[in-house]
């Protein structure tokens, strides 16, 4: 579904990444690990649309779409979760997750596909008419990944979803993801939580100073020393 060539992006003169090489294929999940700093971000915005790669070509579903605005992006099924959540703190839930529907005409499955979100995300459900800024930043995080399903994605790619919450929420968080890649969803996985994120993916990269470190299975890279040293605690 995904296919990444030599790519690289720069910020500001700084190489962030340098000539990365990865694929996702159709019905995946795929985690990015990696240090503060090694590019993963960069990478997720890159792949979104939301920065103009220096080098490199990133192809899905067969086509190049290098160059392509996130907003053409999304109208083909490849979202970005933001890091940070990104929801629109003075719309109700049931408003931001209309915003997630925003380039969609189809007002019937949009009205089923926000009943089979709140089925997915009870507590979503319990608040739509409360403002999206007075939620918890667990529930803006269920409520972020809520907005993206509203688009039918055919790739997610999910930027840090478990930064600064509490445990029980993060488990929550991470119950979510199972169950949406168990509809078949494809996924790309960013998160700081190495070891979580592999636990719930199928394969793994790792990303160290813009560069791809290492890449197999995740039960490997769970078993493997320089993993296990560098991010999983040993």
């Amino acid at each position: 579904m995904l296919e990444v060539k030599g790519l690289e992006v720069c910020y500001g003169g700084i190489n962030a990444v340098k000539g990365i090489d990865f694929e996702v294929r159709s019905g995946e999940l795929v985690a990015l690990i990696g240090a503060n700093g090694a590019g993963k971000t960069t990478t997720l915005k890159a792949l979104a649309g939301l920065l103009r790669p220096a080098a490199g070509r990133i192809h899905y579903n067969g086509e190049d779409i290098t160059a392509r605005p996130a907003f053409e992006l999304v109208r083909q099924g490849l979202v970005l979760v933001p890091e940070g959540r990104g929801v629109f703190g003075r719309l109700t839930v049931e408003e931001n997750l209309a915003m997630g529907a925003y380039s969609r005409r189809d007002s019937t499955r949009i009205k089923t596909d926000a009943d089979r979100v709140y089925g997915l995300l009870p507590r979503l459900a319990e608040r739509r008419e409360q403002l999206a800024g007075t939620l918890s930043g667990g529930e803006q995080q269920m409520l972020a990944i809520g907005r993206a399903i509203m688009s039918r994605p055919r790739l997610l790619l999910l930027d840090e979803p478990s930064m600064g919450l509490a445990p029980m929420m993060v488990h929550k968080i991470f119950e979510t993801i199972r169950a949406i890649a168990a509809e078949g969803a494809t996924l790309l996985l960013v998160e700081q939580n190495a070891r979580l994120a592999l636990e719930t993916c199928d394969r793994g990269y790792v990303m160290e100073s813009g560069l791809i470190a290492a890449a197999d299975s995740a039960p490997r890279l769970l078993a493997d020393p320089r993993v296990r040293q560098a991010y999983l605690g040993g």
